[in-house]
């Protein structure tokens, strides 16, 4: 009886985190991620973006989500956003972004 609840519990941890949750911050490339100023310059990160660096979502507490789905995001660069989506680690996967 024990071994059944326990396999529930887990099983129930589980989905819960592959559930939909919302992420707020700002989307901009991977590399300026970490410097402050580029917060919210929306031509630097469509710049940096268009060369080659990821774009990330950068929150307003500092925690930088690395996005599976670039294509989503792109648009968006240098603005603040709201991400419904699945996190896996630091990855998240974009089911939409408004």
């Amino acid at each position: 009886m024990n071994k059944a609840i326990l396999a529930f519990a887990l099983t129930v941890g589980f989905s819960a985190s592959a559930m939909a949750a919302e992420f707020t911050g700002t989307i901009i490339d991977e590399k300026c991620s970490t410097v402050a100023s580029m917060k919210g310059d929306v031509d630097c990160a469509t710049k940096c973006i268009k060369g080659g660096s990821p774009a990330v979502l950068l929150t307003d507490a500092g925690k930088i989500y690395k996005i599976a789905d670039q294509a989503k995001v792109v648009p968006m660069a240098g603005k603040k956003v709201t991400i419904s989506g699945t996190a896996k680690g630091d990855t998240l996967t974009v089911a939409s972004i408004k």
